[in-house]
C-alpha cells in the first residue's frame, strides 16, 4: 500500500497562539461528513454531555492547553469538544497509524481552539512529526493512548516537564509502560491510569473490544464465525469480551494464557485452555489481546490451517511477528478491505486483517459511542482532578477515587432512564457497624 506524506495534505492555519501553528488533515472536503458522524456520536454519549454542561459553567481548563495522542474518531471528537467547552485549547494527533478517521479529523480542524494532525495510514515519519507538533503547543496536560506522547516528552522534550500538571493514560498497554517508567525512576509527572476505572476496563475493554473486534474482522473477511474455532491469546478484560462475543456468534473458543488465574477463569467460563503450540493447528481465527510482543510467531504460523485468519486487538502491531511472515512467505497481496493474503511455500495461505494493527480501528470504526462515553467521562474528569490537585500529586501512576467511577455510572444510568434503590438509614448503619452479627 502506497504511503502518504504530509506534503500531499491540505493545510489549515489557525491563530491558536502567536506562532500560528498549522493543522494537517488529508482532505478538508470530508469535513461535512465528519460533522454528521460527530452529530450521531454526540446523541449516543449522554453521560459525557452531562460533564460538558458542568464544564461550560465552571471552566476548569481556562487558560490551559491539553495535548492528546488518541484515536482520532468521532467519539474522541466529542471528548475534544467537552474539554474545549471547559475552557481548554486542544491539540490532538493519532496514537496509531491506522486509527484516524479522516472525515472526523477534517471536521475537528474547523472547530475553534482545536488543532489536529493526522490521517489514516500514516507512515512512521509523519506519526512522530505530528506527535511533536502537539508537543510544540506546550500542553499543560497530556492524554495518551499507549504512552507514546508521554515517552516522547520524557526522552526528547524534558524542558516541558516542569510546566506539565500531569497526564492521563487510556489503555492497558500504556499503563504497563508507565509502571515500567515509574519502577525505573523515569516518570517525572503524575499520570492517571484512566484504564483502571471500572467504567473503563470493565466496560470499554470488555463490551467495546468484544463487539468492535468482530466488527473489524467481519468487515475485512466476511467470515462466518459460527462453527469456527477461535483462538484468543490473552484473557484479560479485552480477551474476556472477545471470547464472549465469539461464543455468542457460535464459535468454539480456545484461550491461551501465561497467567494461572486468568487461565482458570477461562476454563470456568467454559472455554478450552491450551498452549499456543497446540492451538496453532486447530484454530480458524486467531485474535491477540495481550499487549505483549510476538505472541504469534513463525513456529505457530507454520502449523496453521490453509485459510487461517490472524487479527490483533492489542494496542501495537508487535503481537504478530509479521516481519518473519513477510520474509518467509512466497507472496503477499491485498485481497480485501485491509485484508492481506500471505502465500506460504507449502501452498497454504494465511490472512492478516488490519495489517496486524488494532483491527477494530484499522478495519472498522472502533468502539461504539455509548461505551466510549464512559471512557471519556473518565478522561475528562481525570483532567479536572489533575487541575484541582495541581502540585499535590506525586510523579507516579495514580488511580482515580472510586467516587468518580460511581459518578460516571450514575450519569450513564440516568441517560438510560434507569433508577436504582438507595440504602436506608438502618442499612447504612448496619454496613458501617461491626457489632451486629448473627
Amino acid at each position: 500500500m502506497e504511503e502518504n506524506t504530509c506534503a500531499n495534505f491540505s493545510l489549515f492555519i489557525f491563530n491558536f497562539s502567536l506562532v500560528r501553528p498549522m493543522s494537517y488533515v488529508k482532505d478538508p472536503s470530508q469535513a461535512a461528513q465528519g460533522k454528521l458522524n460527530l452529530e450521531i456520536a454526540e446523541r449516543r454519549m449522554g453521560a459525557l454531555l452531562v460533564v460538558r454542561e458542568r464544564f461550560k459553567k465552571e471552566q476548569p481548563f481556562k487558560g490551559l492547553t491539553i495535548g492528546m495522542a488518541l484515536h482520532v474518531t468521532k467519539e474522541t471528537g466529542i471528548l475534544v469538544r467537552t474539554l474545549v467547552a471547559g475552557g481548554a485549547k486542544v491539540a490532538i494527533t493519532g496514537c496509531n497509524p491506522l486509527s484516524t478517521q479522516d472525515d472526523v479529523a477534517a471536521a475537528l480542524a474547523e472547530e475553534e481552539n482545536v488543532l489536529v494532525w493526522g490521517y489514516k495510514g500514516e507512515n512512521k515519519e509523519d506519526y512522530y512529526r505530528f506527535m511533536n507538533a502537539v508537543i510544540e503547543t506546550k500542553p499543560h496536560i497530556t492524554i495518551d493512548d499507549g504512552c507514546d506522547l508521554v515517552t516522547e516528552i520524557h526522552t526528547k522534550h524534558t524542558g516541558l516537564l516542569p510546566t506539565l500538571i500531569g497526564g492521563c493514560e487510556e489503555t492497558t498497554t500504556g499503563i504497563i509502560r508507565l509502571k515500567a517508567m515509574a519502577r525505573d525512576g523515569a516518570l517525572k509527572i503524575p499520570m492517571i491510569a484512566v484504564n483502571d476505572n471500572k467504567t473503563k476496563h470493565l466496560m470499554d475493554n470488555y463490551y467495546g473490544t468484544g463487539q468492535s473486534t468482530f466488527d473489524g474482522i467481519l468487515r475485512s473477511t466476511n467470515l462466518l464465525i459460527a462453527g469456527k474455532t477461535v483462538v484468543i491469546l490473552g484473557y484479560g478484560s479485552c480477551g474476556k469480551g472477545v471470547a464472549m462475543r465469539a461464543q455468542g456468534l457460535g464459535a468454539q473458543v480456545i484461550v491461551t494464557e501465561v497467567d494461572n488465574f486468568a487461565a482458570l477463569q477461562a476454563m470456568m467460563d467454559g472455554h478450552r485452555v491450551m498452549k499456543m503450540e497446540d492451538a496453532s493447528a486447530i484454530g480458524d481465527l486467531f485474535i491477540t489481546v495481550t499487549g505483549n510482543l510476538h505472541v504469534i510467531r513463525w513456529e505457530h504460523m507454520d502449523k496453521m490451517k490453509d485459510g487461517a485468519v490472524l487479527a490483533n486487538s492489542g494496542h501495537f502491531d508487535c503481537e504478530l511477528d509479521l516481519a518473519t511472515l513477510e520474509k518467509k512467505a512466497r507472496r503477499k497481496r491485498r485481497v480485501r478491505h485491509y485484508l492481506d493474503e500471505y502465500l506460504m511455500t507449502s501452498g497454504r495461505v494465511i490472512y492478516v486483517a488490519g495489517e496486524g494493527r488494532l483491527v477494530n480501528l484499522a478495519s472498522a470504526e472502533g468502539h461504539p459511542s455509548e461505551v466510549m462515553s464512559l471512557s471519556f467521562c473518565g478522561q475528562a474528569l481525570a483532567c479536572e482532578y489533575l487541575v484541582k490537585n495541581r502540585g499535590k500529586l506525586k510523579a507516579e501512576v495514580i488511580t482515580l477515587p472510586p467516587e468518580i467511577d460511581d459518578t460516571i455510572s450514575a450519569y450513564q444510568l440516568a441517560t438510560m432512564g434507569v433508577e436504582i434503590d438507595e440504602l436506608t438509614t438502618e442499612q447504612k448503619k448496619y454496613l458501617a457497624s461491626w457489632q451486629e452479627g448473627t
